[in-house]
């Protein structure tokens, strides 16, 4: 949630004095104008909502994480690598969080990665990414083939963004930080699925975000519905004939949700609601919420209440394009089959020294990985793999441009933290796997960035716990010096 309007001073003073969980009277209002006898339930739920955390299918089973986890998981209906977590757990303190073999999400959140159908080698665009989660669900999906681009037009927000891809061992993403109509210039009728999960009023967080309920009123939702509507001409150009655009929010509000939609198939009749997979407890969108009325295809979109569904809410609708020709809006055609306009990214290839060095480096450190397949490209001083397929990247803000294998520094090949976190540990010479239930706490040491005590040859090696990757050490007569990068170090 972001960009909402803004109460006074005084305003939100009083609503932050209401208490922690206190919700706006508007807000209370409007609800039970529209749920009527389920008001409290609804309220009751959206106070407390449950945790959930996805499994990382990149790196293992659901099942498997499942029966190795020393905390509560509940499996939810859908998605299949979803579960709920006991109150009282700690995952994200846990190694296996750092590991990458989790992300702690919504569930209802975890609907909006799950629902689009990825055709194989698909080319997917997060339009408005951070922090990630749905970011690495898609690439998870997606299983190493096609390519995810993932945008936040915030750059710290998108440097956090490329920090959770990494983290889940992700190789074929591409990572920028632009505006929407920067994209849509650029690359517009190149994809297979947008997704926008767009900013909102965020009412589904009320329950952890004292600024949402502060910052909340009518006129702030019809703000962001405004905003959501410009965002989505953008995205709409970015969609291919026969693609699929996945539209969600985490607010209830009618405005932001039917509004919108009803506000999109009027402008885009090229646009149609699809139904989505079979969700238990999901309820139809409501197109009488609105004035006027929405079409009735707007009921293919779903409501994901908190009351009915494990999760804070969220509303998912996905539209298919027709093969027709697209409504211009900003005045400009684009030709989706242009080579010019979607070749592979203008990057420099790497001097027949630098390749050599990275070569000896696999042979001697990672021997059973074949870095012969990898398209290696250079960026700066980084020596970075390109996905499969990648679009045009110049006079563009890109922080990735796939997966980041190392820096080369006078000669020398230095690996990056993105390279340990997206190879299985077994394919290194040599390596340290470290117990998660060690009562030493050696893993912990690790995640301080502390040296470890280990004895062997010296060089590079890779430091797991319980056979998953956590980064790189260096070792220097029993000295392992700590690679862990800084910025991940725990206190």
């Amino acid at each position: 949630m972001s960009r909402r309007g803004r109460r006074s001073r005084g305003e939100r003073r009083g609503v932050a004095e209401a208490g922690a969980f206190e919700l706006p009277a508007g807000f209370r209002e409007r609800m039970a104008g529209l749920l009527g006898p389920e008001t409290e339930v609804f309220l009751e739920a959206l106070s407390a909502p449950p945790s959930g955390l996805r499994v990382n299918t990149l790196k293992v089973p659901p099942e498997r994480l499942r029966a190795m986890a020393p905390f509560e998981l509940v499996p939810l209906e859908y998605p299949p690598e979803g579960f709920l977590v006991a109150e009282g757990e700690r995952p994200g303190s846990h190694p296996y969080h750092a590991a990458g073999l989790y992300y702690l999400q919504d569930p209802g959140a975890m609907v909006v990665g799950a629902v689009p159908d990825l055709p194989e080698g698909a080319r997917v665009l997060d339009l408005a990414a951070a922090p990630g989660g749905k970011s690495t669900h898609l690439a998870a999906r997606l299983a190493g083939r096609g390519v995810l681009v993932a945008n936040d037009v915030v750059p710290a927000r998108a440097r956090e963004l490329a920090g959770n891809l990494e983290r889940c061992g992700v190789r074929n993403a591409v990572v920028t930080a632009e505006r929407p109509e920067r994209l849509r210039e650029r690359w517009g009728g190149w994809f297979d699925v947008v997704l926008v999960d767009a900013p909102c009023s965020g009412e589904s967080m009320f329950h952890k975000s004292a600024a949402a309920r502060m910052e909340w009123s009518p006129e702030a939702v019809l703000g962001c519905a405004r905003r959501q509507q410009e965002l989505l001409r953008d995205a709409v150009e970015l969609v291919r004939p026969g693609g699929v655009l996945v539209y969600s929010t985490c607010t209830f509000a009618p405005e932001e949700n039917e509004g919108v939609l009803a506000a999109l198939l009027e402008r885009h009749p090229e646009l149609e609601p699809i139904d989505p997979p079979a969700i238990p407890g999901a309820e139809p969108a409501r197109p009488d919420w609105v004035t006027p009325p929405a079409p009735p295809s707007v009921m293919r979109a779903i409501r994901l209440w908190p009351h009915r569904v494990p999760g804070a809410g969220h509303f998912v609708a996905i539209l298919r394009r027709s093969d027709g020709p697209l409504a211009d809006d900003a005045g400009q055609g684009h030709d989706a089959a242009s080579p010019a306009a979607h070749a592979a990214p203008p990057a420099a290839r790497p001097t027949s020294a630098t390749l050599k060095a990275m070569a000896n480096f696999f042979e001697e450190v990672l021997p059973g990985l074949d870095h012969s397949r990898l398209d290696v490209a250079q960026i700066g001083d980084q020596l970075q793999a390109l996905p499969p397929v990648c679009p045009a990247l110049a006079r563009l803000r890109v922080l990735r441009t796939g997966w980041w294998l190392g820096t080369v520094r006078n000669g020398r090949f230095e690996p990056a933290h993105s390279l340990a976190m997206a190879i299985d540990p077994a394919l290194a010479a040599q390596r340290i796997d470290l117990a998660s239930d060690d009562p030493v706490g050696e893993v912990e040491r690790y995640l301080r960035g502390e040296t470890l005590r280990s004895a062997g040859e010296d060089g590079w090696v890779l430091v797991s716990v319980d056979g998953f990757s956590l980064g790189w050490g260096k070792r220097t007569g029993g000295v392992v010096k700590n690679h862990y990068p800084k910025r991940l170090r725990r206190r």
